[in-house]
């Protein structure tokens, strides 16, 4: 399937709290974690507001990369999600709902105070 993002570059912010969430989850794979916090967006009743989200950070991967072995399924996730938002699933307005998605939900997990080791994730994951 092809992606609507060939690259994806966080803005510093969401590297800081992704630094955070490193240090106390002892996930050190940045895809990992902005996987956690894509489907912790996806999981919100709301659409994201539309923000601009500036790309200043040094941390950058491929679709393929943030989406591993699930790359077409968190894909099709965020087409559904787009089209149950009411928004078209033209690759544009995928690429902007993706970042949206990605970046609220790293502040989400980030923002957190009961996520303190991986089994938060896990038990925040189960109880969704």
């Amino acid at each position: 399937m092809e992606s609507p993002i060939e690259r994806i570059k966080l803005s510093q912010t969401a590297k800081d709290q992704l630094t955070k969430l490193k240090r106390s989850t002892k996930i050190d794979q940045w895809n990992i974690l902005c996987r956690w916090a894509f489907c912790r967006s996806l999981a919100e009743s709301t659409a994201p507001s539309p923000v601009p989200i500036p790309q200043d950070s040094n941390v950058e991967m491929t679709w393929r990369v943030f989406g591993g072995e699930m790359s077409d399924i968190l894909l099709l996730a965020l087409k559904q999600r787009c089209h149950n938002d009411g928004y078209p699933t033209d690759k544009e307005t995928l690429a902007t709902q993706f970042r949206l998605h990605l970046h609220r939900g790293i502040g989400y997990l980030a923002g957190d105070p009961n996520i303190k080791k991986i089994e938060d994730l896990i038990e925040l994951a189960v109880k969704n």
